[in-house]
């Protein structure tokens, strides 16, 4: 979230506990300001359906939020193994927040595996709910287990709380007409009732929920809502569970407004679907299929209503190609990818460079080189994006810095490509585009207007008189030339990759027209017209943290924490990343050092050193996940007493 609101609770990873009281019943409720909740199991255990709707219902509740989803890189690894292991990550707050939290406050874990493969992050106090169904000889020994943990003393430090979900949710369905197997799969629901009834969240949502997912199979639709109810029942009558906790809404973390709970995928789709409406043009999705973006191509393929055109494309070049063609005819054009697609679309971006048209290239970055980890985040593509072409051809860059700030992300990346007639790389990564945050709807009144003006007939007079139409005569502020849609009587005009006349648009070999033209393009991405980076310095501050993208969340947190240490530290992060700020040389200037953390080995660094011939410190992690905010905050305080 964009509120600077500080609370006590960002200096721990555990729950901040306050007073304790009893309800009408016998058992204790104690308010909590904060809590991280992990939801973890096999990949076919519906723990992201899980997550899912327990965020929905803290979102509707009014609660600040951040979520993290995790993912198994294969589409259905072997049941109970740890590669097949897939989490879901929830803070949430009665305070603004700014991750998903460091360490969990409570683990549920379906089986060994869940267990094994999360029970390393929990910190001494963390509560364990086990279903001690999945305990078996035979699931111990598959992930290692030589005792059950649940019996060697390994978890003392915790509190565990042994629970049969899956016996309790055959049980409660023995009325429906299922095989044991079908009414095994809802335990998941068990698991969400008791959770549910662990921090008083609201239950109407998720059984609407069911209703109409399952609106075709209403026996599964009742079965689950049973399982969940009876999740509930049983945190409300067990013995096992003596405390429930409340968190109440976030009323001083969000200004005025209507909000609902977003990804970051879903916040991109939506803004190019509102930067398209804005620009009163069609909207054209060419792209081919690939994790995380995959998300978007679904979402926009919802929307024909807005004019949008989905085209799933048989690979990357022909979903590129397509969106550049759709750009030549007047659409805003834009093609979504991940690193390896972006590698296989350079040669067309290069090409969109040269015909100089509005194009938004979307790179949800992931873990790599080549295959790498499809379902893990990563800062790698910064690189790519700025130089990844033959030539010299110019990108402008874009990155959003939370789930949210997607929406406004793509906006500003519509501006750019449209203003200035350029592809626009927008990078977002798996973080952001599977992670959650509240958002708050704006109004139309505060959406941009994007309108262009088509070219409608000659823009040039020869010396002889004769009004012709140049397709590469420029306008003097933006550099922009003429977008000029197919078949407009008298504006007819070649296209191609080999290198423009000035001007004219005619092929051309000339070298000294090569090195005005190649001069020129890069001339109008200097001259973008960006906001000057904000600077958010306490006062006395020697050292500055700059960021970019996903980073930003983990470097407020950490900022936060060492302020309130008495450390004075100043922090900047980056929207746009080509061109760079105009006032980024003086900031870096003010400071004694700079310390510059990515998800990747130092790139935004390289960048900055080249540029400004500033000593940046570099502060990497490449390991497929988020910062950390304790780890952030400890590696800024060793930085700045080095």
């Amino acid at each position: 979230m964009t509120s600077q609101v500080s609370s006590p609770a960002e200096q721990t990873d555990g729950t901040v506990v306050g007073e304790q009281r009893k309800p009408a019943g016998t058992k204790d409720v104690r308010r909590v300001d904060r809590v991280i909740i992990r939801f973890a199991g096999d990949s076919g255990d519906g723990m992201q359906l899980t997550g899912d709707r327990f965020t929905s219902e803290t979102a509707s509740f009014g609660n600040d939020l951040s979520t993290l989803p995790n993912f198994p890189a294969e589409i259905r690894a072997p049941a109970g193994t740890l590669p097949g292991v897939s989490s879901f990550q929830l803070h949430f707050a009665d305070h603004d927040i700014l991750t998903p939290g460091d360490a969990p406050n409570v683990l549920v874990a379906m089986n060994p595996a869940a267990l094994k493969a999360n029970v390393g992050d929990l910190p001494r106090g963390a509560e364990i709910i086990v279903n001690t169904d999945e305990f078996t000889r035979r699931a111990l020994q598959k992930v290692g287990y030589a005792a059950s943990p649940l019996e060697d003393g390994s978890l003392d430090g915790f509190g565990v709380h042994p629970v049969p979900l899956t016996t309790l949710t055959v049980e409660a369905l023995k009325e429906f007409a299922l095989s044991r197997k079908e009414a095994e799969r809802s335990k998941n629901m068990f698991a969400l009732g008791l959770l549910s009834w662990m921090y008083h969240r609201p239950t109407e949502g998720t059984e609407e929920f069911l209703r109409t997912k399952f609106a075709r199979k209403p026996d599964i639709a009742a079965a689950n809502i049973a399982a969940f109810r009876a999740g509930w029942n049983f945190g409300e009558t067990t013995e096992d569970f003596a405390v429930s906790y409340e968190v109440a809404p976030a009323g001083t973390a969000f200004p005025p407004g209507r909000y609902r709970n977003i990804s970051g995928n879903l916040a991109l789709s939506y803004g190019l679907i509102a930067a398209a409406q804005q620009a009163d043009l069609p909207l054209f999705l060419g792209s081919y299929p690939i994790t995380p973006a995959s998300d978007i191509l679904h979402e926009l393929s919802r929307h024909k209503n807005f004019g949008v055109r989905t085209f799933q494309a048989e690979d990357e070049i022909a979903g590129i190609g397509a969106a550049l063609g759709a750009a030549f005819g007047g659409s805003l054009a834009v093609t979504t990818t991940s690193g390896p697609g972006i590698a296989l679309k350079s040669e067309t971006v290069g090409l969109a460079v040269s015909l100089e048209l509005p194009l938004l290239v979307v790179d949800i970055q992931r873990g790599g080189p080549s295959t790498g980890l499809p379902t893990k985040t990563e800062q790698a593509d910064l690189l790519q994006a700025m130089y990844g072409r033959n030539g010299e051809a110019p990108v402008p860059v874009v990155a959003p810095k939370t789930p949210a700030d997607c929406f406004g992300a793509a906006l500003e990346a519509a501006r750019i490509a449209l203003t200035y007639r350029t592809p626009v790389m927008l990078l977002s990564d798996g973080y952001l585009a599977n992670g959650s945050e509240p958002w708050r709807i704006p109004e139309p009144d505060e959406l941009p207007d994007l309108r262009v003006q088509f070219a409608r007939g000659p823009n040039h007079t020869l010396d002889d008189g004769t009004e012709v139409f140049w397709p590469y005569k420029r306008d003097p502020q933006t550099l922009a030339r003429p977008w000029a849609i197919p078949g407009t009587p008298g504006l007819e005009h070649r296209v191609g990759g080999i290198e423009k006349q000035d001007g004219t648009g005619n092929i051309s070999y000339d070298p000294a027209n090569h090195d005005f033209m190649v001069r020129t393009r890069q001339a109008k991405v200097d001259g973008i017209d960006v906001p000057d980076l904000e600077v958010d310095d306490p006062g006395e501050a020697r050292a500055l943290v700059l960021g970019w993208g996903s980073t930003y969340g983990p470097i407020t947190a950490a900022v936060r924490r060492l302020r309130r240490a008495g450390v004075p530290i100043a922090q900047a992060h980056l929207r746009h990343v080509n061109p760079f700020p105009g006032n980024l040389g003086a900031v870096l200037q003010r400071y004694d050092k700079v310390i510059v953390p990515e998800m990747n080995l130092g790139q935004l660094a390289t960048l900055i050193r080249a540029k400004y011939l500033v000593d940046a410190v570099s502060y990497n992690q490449v390991n497929g996940m988020p910062f950390k905010a304790e780890q952030l905050a400890a590696a800024f305080k060793e930085a700045i007493d080095g």
